[in-house]
């Protein structure tokens, strides 16, 4: 994942000193390559999660990466909902913010294709195997209450995040990854 990060983060410089004078591919590119990241880095967790012990690896790749994400990404959203946000309020032109969401969802079927190339080389031991076992589903829970839960967890987590914003920007970061992987271990 190391990989990812850094050859990301070099696209990232790149777009920004090439093509500040194109504002609509500057944004494509740019939200494009952060959500490849978060989408590979996700899938990546999602194998390593199962790592003994359970759920200390789960919780601490959870926090690592949150962080990670938050510290290189900075000014991305890299979710549709997140994108949908600044456009409701003003901020984001309806094209743009559909630009950015179509990049979204182009970089994430693009992470998909590239980690089960990955996973195919079977570079590491929790790659063995990993695309014959196919997708599970990983609610343990009826639909109703895994949607409550979802609900009320996006509600502490949104009011969570307005009420950071007020915190030192490089405290913002850890909190808002403490407050993620609690959610998730709670959940």
């Amino acid at each position: 994942m190391s990989g990812v990060v850094v050859a990301v983060g070099l696209c990232r410089r790149l777009t920004r000193r090439r093509l500040r004078s194109h504002p609509r591919l500057f944004a494509f590119l740019v939200e494009m390559l952060s959500t490849f990241q978060i989408c590979a880095c996700t899938n990546e967790l999602s194998l390593l999660g199962n790592v003994e012990p359970k759920p200390h690896t789960a919780l601490t790749l959870t926090y690592g990466f949150t962080v990670l994400h938050g510290l290189t990404l900075a000014g991305s959203t890299c979710n549709p909902c997140g994108t949908v946000q600044p456009m409701w309020g003003g901020g984001t032109s309806l094209r743009m913010g559909g630009l950015k969401i179509a990049a979204q969802f182009v970089a994430a079927v693009i992470a998909r294709v590239f980690m089960h190339f990955i996973w195919s080389l079977e570079m590491a031991e929790p790659h063995f195997g990993a695309l014959s076992q196919g997708c599970s589903s990983p609610m343990q829970t009826t639909e109703m209450q895994a949607f409550c839960i979802e609900l009320l967890f996006s509600v502490v987590f949104q009011l969570a995040v307005l009420r950071a914003e007020s915190v030192n920007p490089k405290y913002r970061v850890h909190l808002i990854a403490l407050l993620i992987t609690m959610l998730v271990y709670a959940g």
